[in-house]
């Protein structure tokens, strides 16, 4: 989510691997950030489209930290802007996921109001979608808590992410939160009785083992059990499926054709951020890597960052590849990176106007914000007050 986030993300960006066992999670790579768009390969996977008589619920978070990238915006936040058609949904801001790691105290605040204004200005309407932060609405941790009473710490100590970045800092400098992201991860799901979570290759394991939980909880404490309590009894949590996004480009780093775009890059001149101005887009393009090989080509294992920059200008111009092919295959390199500069500039100036005239409005964004957590706050409540009788709790009176 991402949810990541996802995202939670949030959050959050899957070849489509069914939970038919256990523990599935345990064998499968894991990347951060939710970039990559894939096409289902299971008749299980769900499609984007939905039945028309059942209107299904979808989450799906991006964290505050970084800047919102072209990967961020193509991998997550433009799909959403359809997914809010035809689905019930929620996006949240995932800013708890956002002090895993080391970050600015300062800036988070302002950060997360700035995220909620790409959303927003990116196409997502808060008439038709629930736009939230994630620790306004307090149930996430509440359920954290009781999820990771029923987390085995095999589990977590599995996961590929907490063992590569506490390989990297050392475990005196990563914190016990790293190692129960993922927990909240599936707070962050299972809260909202999500039908599907949009998925990539940075939250494949993350929601397999949000699965598990799920169906661990059901096991352990619904059903008879939970009846016996006065609750309604069968399963608590709906066990959320993943939701493949329409077949496109994975979008990779400038500067390496080869890694994906990354809000963690230590240099800014990797990624396009949606609020680069359109000196610095220049600039970037101009600066890129690129190659020796005449005219421009997909698909060439050898030239990764003409396959990159190819893609880029197909999803920001939305034309076929047969067409960009058509249009660019004779091009030098000189022509095409004007080309794609114009096209981005042209692309992204519209949702930076629009996100100015947000951020210029405190009180509407603030509105939004709590519109969307009071929404999201009836259905947490919900679950959460179930949780706690299945598990046995003397609630206040």
């Amino acid at each position: 989510m991402g949810v990541g986030v996802l995202s939670s993300s949030y959050y959050p960006r899957f070849s489509p691997s069914m939970w038919c066992g256990s523990l599935r999670y345990l064998k499968s790579p894991c990347i951060r950030c939710c970039t990559t768009l894939s096409v289902p390969t299971s008749s299980n996977t769900q499609s984007q489209t939905p039945s028309p008589s059942v209107r299904k619920r979808v989450v799906s978070g991006v964290q505050p930290t970084g800047s919102i990238h072209l990967g961020n915006y193509f991998g997550a936040i433009k799909n959403w802007v359809a997914l809010q058609n035809t689905y019930d949904t929620l996006f949240f801001i995932v800013d708890l996921h956002a002090i895993t790691l080391p970050y600015d105290v300062q800036q988070l605040s302002k950060a997360t109001k700035s995220t909620a204004a790409i959303y927003l200005a990116c196409g997502v309407d808060p008439s038709k979608a629930s736009v939230f932060v994630q620790s306004h609405v307090r149930a996430h941790v509440e359920l954290m808590w009781l999820l990771s009473s029923t987390t085995p710490i095999g589990w977590l100590n599995k996961m590929i992410q907490f063992k590569e970045k506490s390989r990297k800092a050392g475990d005196e400098e990563v914190g016990v939160a790293l190692l129960t992201y993922p927990v909240l991860m599936a707070s962050d799901i299972l809260l909202y009785q999500s039908d599907l979570v949009p998925v990539g290759e940075d939250q494949k394991q993350h929601l397999e083992l949000t699965r598990d939980l799920a169906e661990r909880v059901n096991n352990l404490y619904g059903g008879r059990k939970w009846k016996k309590l006065g609750g309604r009894g069968g399963n608590i949590f709906k066990v959320p499926e993943p939701l493949i996004p329409p077949a496109g480009a994975r979008i990779m780093s400038l500067t390496d054709g080869l890694s994906k775009m990354s809000k963690s890059a230590p240099s800014d001149q990797s990624r396009i951020n949606i609020l680069d101005s359109k000196e610095l887009i220049s600039n970037k393009i101009k600066r890129c890597k690129t190659d020796s090989f005449p005219g421009m080509e997909f698909d060439n294992s050898e030239r990764p960052e003409c396959n990159n920059l190819l893609s880029i200008y197909q999803l920001i111009s939305g034309k076929t590849k047969e067409e960009i092919v058509q249009e660019c295959q004779n091009m030098n390199w000189g022509t095409f990176k004007a080309l794609l500069t114009d096209a981005l500039i042209d692309h992204l100036h519209p949702i930076q106007v629009r996100y100015e005239e947000i951020m210029s409005d405190s009180g509407y964004l603030d509105e939004v914000l709590a519109d969307g957590a009071k929404t999201a706050t009836e259905i947490a409540d919900a679950t959460l007050h179930n949780v706690y009788q299945a598990m046995g709790f003397c609630r206040r009176q």
